[in-house]
């Protein structure tokens, strides 16, 4: 599948600011076999003093930015072309669950790709004991990892309401949890705690995701939004598989992947520290289109 991409970042402030630095993790992926990136160009508005672009830890691609004082609004545009592979189902090649915990200890690199940087709580995701006995339960029978992974996103999409206005990119998942509301990254990042209190090795991954319109419908331009999902580590064979809890199925052409990271503090888009007095306003649309 071929898809043009465009996403419109926008801040306003009520007074001019003062100076700052920005780290920008918008910039699709490039990855070998599975999505293929034939153009991505990011503009910045206004042009800041100093930019330059670099690879993080997990290998995601960074635009770092140093603004001037006296900036009365920002704005980010992505503009992009990318192709992306079709998945095979294909046979269920992972680990049992209870022969995990010694195909993670065969593991003896830590690059990128290692498990062990995915099994121990992160800064957004905590233990929750809650989620964990949810977890348990819902896993219980499950003959391989990946059908622990299937079966934990199954229920927590069952469990839980898409709800926009229920959380905030800063509301604790147990929270989220306890009131069985939330978004994408709330629906990931459960689902990361419960699998890694299972001893699954979890990540977090941004992208986009295409969307359909309701039939009949005529498609709104810009309407959608950032994505989130779950990578989980099934044994050394069958590696690592990703699972979109919020709309119950594995990933396959539909998602776009921009990186990775333990959970939503190590991918956010936009970061960094820009000084001002007053209030701010943002704004955030994709639009994702098949080629």
């Amino acid at each position: 599948m071929r898809y043009r991409l465009t996403m419109s970042i926008r801040y306003a402030f009520d007074r001019p600011s003062g100076d700052g630095r920005q780290l920008l993790r918008i910039c699709p992926a490039r990855l070998p076999g599975v999505q293929q990136v034939t153009s991505c160009e990011v503009t910045v508005t206004p042009r800041p003093a100093e930019r330059r672009s670099f690879t993080d830890f997990f290998g995601t691609e960074v635009i770092e930015l140093a603004f001037p004082s006296g900036l009365s609004e920002v704005r980010f545009d992505l503009a992009a072309e990318v192709r992306r592979e079709m998945r095979q189902a294909g046979f269920d090649q992972s680990a049992p669950l209870a022969a995990l915990p010694a195909e993670i200890a065969s593991v003896r690199d830590l690059d990128a790709q290692s498990p062990h940087h995915f099994l121990a709580p992160s800064p957004r995701v905590p233990v929750v004991p809650e989620i964990s006995s949810f977890a348990a339960a819902a896993v219980a029978g499950a003959a391989s990892v990946r059908e622990a992974v299937q079966r934990l996103g199954e229920a927590l999409h069952e469990a839980m309401t898409f709800d926009a206005k229920a959380t905030s990119v800063d509301t604790p998942i147990a929270e989220a949890f306890a009131g069985r509301q939330g978004v994408c990254q709330d629906m990931s990042q459960i689902m990361i705690a419960g699998l890694r209190s299972l001893g699954i090795p979890a990540a977090y991954v941004a992208g986009f995701l295409r969307t359909e319109p309701p039939p009949g419908q005529p498609r709104l331009a810009g309407a959608d939004a950032m994505h989130a999902w779950v990578r989980a580590w099934t044994g050394g064979l069958a590696g690592w598989v990703e699972y979109d809890p919020t709309n119950a199925c594995f990933v396959d052409s539909d998602h776009v992947t921009v990186g990775y990271g333990r959970d939503y503090s190590d991918i956010a888009p936009v970061t960094g520290m820009l000084r001002f007095f007053g209030a701010q306003s943002g704004s955030h649309s994709v639009d994702i289109i098949e080629i």
